[in-house]
């Protein structure tokens, strides 16, 4: 299955699993949040790739209450329960699209990202780091919460292992359990050291990782104001 028909067809548990999969939950999604460079009375529109059902995208709009989301995702079915989450809310859009193959829609001053950009190709990691950094206002930022590759194989070896033991503690179903795990077949993460670079060639300043738990990472760029 591709990646996007695994993902249309885990839509409906997906919401009700992330907390037990991602065992760093609230470190990793919180940090996210601690990165936006806003105050939360303040009105900005942020562009959310790979947004799934919506999850980062009510978690920001919880917490900045006059901020409007555009949400893109390759998922039809994921996409129909965003729609779900968001019904009646005019301060969030929608758009279907393969971000890896397509143009980015607008320009805002804060993209965000979790748990989706480890499913392109290095190449297309890279392009799509240079696609971010040019659809950015001057000064704005990206921020990415994602897996990242152990920087040897002993070191993914024991990333694996924990997230394994960790899955296999849960009370998740056996079923679901599969699904997810067939879902992370598909995963093609890069090093960190790897995506801190590519941000720095895109052109993205202040580049750093601020969360690091095993695999899981949140990182950030500014695109550097005008001259």
């Amino acid at each position: 299955m591709t990646v996007k028909e695994l993902f249309d067809a885990g839509a409906l548990k997906y919401d009700a699993t992330r907390r037990k999969v991602i065992y760093c939950f609230d470190d990793f999604y919180g940090t996210l949040l601690e990165l936006i460079p806003f105050a939360p009375g303040d009105r900005f529109s942020f562009l959310d790739l790979g947004a799934g059902t919506g999850l980062v995208s009510a978690l920001i709009l919880e917490r900045f209450t006059n901020a409007s989301a555009h949400l893109v995702d390759i998922s039809e079915k994921m996409m129909e329960k965003a729609r779900e989450r968001f019904a009646g809310k005019k301060n969030v859009r929608f758009t279907i699209a393969d971000y890896d193959q397509e143009e980015l829609p607008g320009s805002y001053p804060l993209v965000v990202s979790a748990m989706s950009i480890h499913h392109l190709s290095n190449a297309g990691k890279q392009r799509l780091m240079k696609k971010i950094f040019h659809m950015l206002t001057p000064g704005g930022c990206f921020i990415h919460a994602e897996l990242a590759l152990g920087p040897t194989e002993a070191a993914e070896a024991l990333y694996q292992q924990r997230w394994n033991r960790h899955l296999d503690s849960t009370d998740i179903g056996k079923e679901e359990l599969c699904a997810i795990y067939e879902r992370m077949a598909c995963d093609r993460p890069a090093t960190l050291d790897h995506q801190l670079s590519w941000l720095r060639k895109a052109g993205f300043a202040d580049v750093d990782c601020y969360f690091k738990h095993y695999n899981f990472t949140v990182t950030a760029g500014r695109k550097p104001n005008a001259p």
